[in-house]
């Protein structure tokens, strides 16, 4: 998962990447450091074309606030540029899969 470590580069990546999966959460969240490589896994294995990003809330919290991230950790999916999926906190990976691959499906059949 590539850390993203500037706005400018968030907004190239929001520009370019057909699906772009945005996890953001901060490095004291426990939560979050137990679902990352979790996500990791199920994007990586199932998902090859969704570019998988991280975003940390307190580094970037400008990003944070524009897209309405205020929870961590909270999974922003992205499809041409628009919010097609939030979850956020307590989240399961059965319900995350079945969303993504709906989406998944839908773009690249």
């Amino acid at each position: 998962m590539r850390t993203v470590s500037t706005e400018t580069e968030f907004k190239n990546l929001m520009d370019k990447k057909q699906l772009l999966l945005v996890y953001f959460s901060t490095l004291s969240c426990s939560v979050g450091e137990a679902l990352e490589p979790k996500v990791e896994d199920l994007v990586t294995r199932r998902f090859p074309k969704i570019e998988l990003i991280f975003v940390d809330m307190n580094a970037l919290p400008k990003v944070s606030a524009d897209y309405q991230v205020f929870v961590e950790p909270t999974l922003l999916l992205f499809a041409d540029g628009k919010e097609s999926m939030r979850k956020s906190r307590h989240l399961s990976l059965v319900e995350l899969e079945e969303n993504l691959n709906r989406i998944y499906q839908l773009l690249f059949g």
